[in-house]
């Protein structure tokens, strides 16, 4: 399972046709049924289905745009997709795989009805495909689909993490919220995507796999690790406030090149929309930094917790925190 997996978006990212990456798409989201089906329980059932009906319309769309593009161009290539109404389907279907407004509506749903281990692949791993499609066709994409889409998710992601008491509802809001970032900035400076996109999956695994080791699902779960596991809970703590794009974190990178690009487009107005839209996230990001690190005290607890291991952290996790944290500093080598 695991290689069709990760063979599949392989054969998606390489391939030049659309064919193929049709293909390499329908091998990765065969693979992950089962792993989602995994836990024998009706929400994990749920959550498959639900996976599946979207991943199976989202690519009848893709195979619709790829069909009346090679019907008026001839071509099945990748980077001749020219047609316009092949483009905003495909942009349609593509956000759809990847989980971006206006067609986010299966993944709060799917994450919360499975594992954290399943949570953690279906936000970083199944979204490179689709963001490397997108990065393929975003010279033929009208900016107006892609800018709207992006704001649009950026105000749904903020809104629906606010009232959330589940982490798991909560880290995809959040992800749709970034996706938005990604998105909006696609047409402008597909590679500066590419990087926020990046940024977001390096201190999105390392936040899952903490709340993996101290099977933290919900907000009280979270405010009462710090008994079992002080480091780990200032750690989930750090790295929501850098998800959220707070300086000097390194989450606030990709968002200050991004704000300054749209700036230097003269479009201040979506950068004054996109700011206020990151405030309305940055309520639930506190809220949980401000659950976790201010309102318990280092001692023990008098409320009822369920039983914890006290797992230490993987290697992986130790060498990631202080990117996910502290890379800032790296802002004028990069080529933007």
């Amino acid at each position: 399972t695991t290689l069709s997996i990760i063979m599949g978006t392989i054969m998606t990212m390489s391939s030049s046709n659309w064919l193929m990456a049709w293909i390499g798409l329908e091998l990765n989201m065969l693979a992950i049924l089962p792993v989602i089906s995994k836990p024998k329980t009706t929400r994990a059932s749920e959550a498959t289905t639900k996976y599946f009906l979207t991943q199976a319309v989202a690519s009848a769309m893709m195979l619709l745009a790829s069909t009346i593009n090679a019907w008026q161009t001839g071509n099945w290539d990748i980077l001749e997709l020219k047609n316009k109404f092949s483009t905003t389907i495909m942009a349609l279907s593509l956000m759809m795989k990847m989980g971006a407004a206006p067609l986010h509506f299966w993944l709060p749903e799917v994450l919360q009805g499975t594992t954290l281990q399943t949570a953690l692949l279906i936000t970083t791993w199944q979204k490179l495909a689709p963001i490397t499609l997108m990065y393929m066709i975003s010279n033929n994409i009208q900016p107006a689909i892609l800018m709207s889409m992006g704001i649009l998710s950026m105000i749904i992601g903020g809104l629906g993490g606010v009232n959330q008491t589940q982490l798991r509802k909560t880290m995809a809001y959040s992800s749709i919220n970034n996706l938005g970032w990604t998105i909006m900035i696609m047409s402008l400076s597909p590679n500066m995507a590419i990087m926020n996109i990046s940024i977001y999956i390096i201190t999105t695994t390392p936040i899952f796999l903490m709340m993996t080791s101290t099977s933290t699902k919900t907000l009280q779960n979270l405010s009462t690790t710090w008994t079992t596991c002080t480091t780990t809970t200032f750690s989930i703590a750090l790295l929501m406030l850098s998800t959220s794009g707070l300086p000097p974190f390194t989450g606030f990178m990709p968002k200050m090149l991004i704000l300054n690009e749209l700036i230097t487009q003269n479009l201040a107005t979506l950068a004054t929309m996109a700011i206020m839209t990151s405030l309305i996230s940055l309520l639930f990001y506190l809220r949980i930094a401000y659950l976790t690190m201010m309102l318990t005290s280092p001692m023990t607890t008098p409320s009822l917790t369920k039983w914890r291991t006290q797992n230490q952290k993987s290697p992986l996790t130790t060498m990631m925190i202080p990117t996910a944290l502290f890379i800032t500093h790296l802002i004028p080598a990069i080529p933007y």
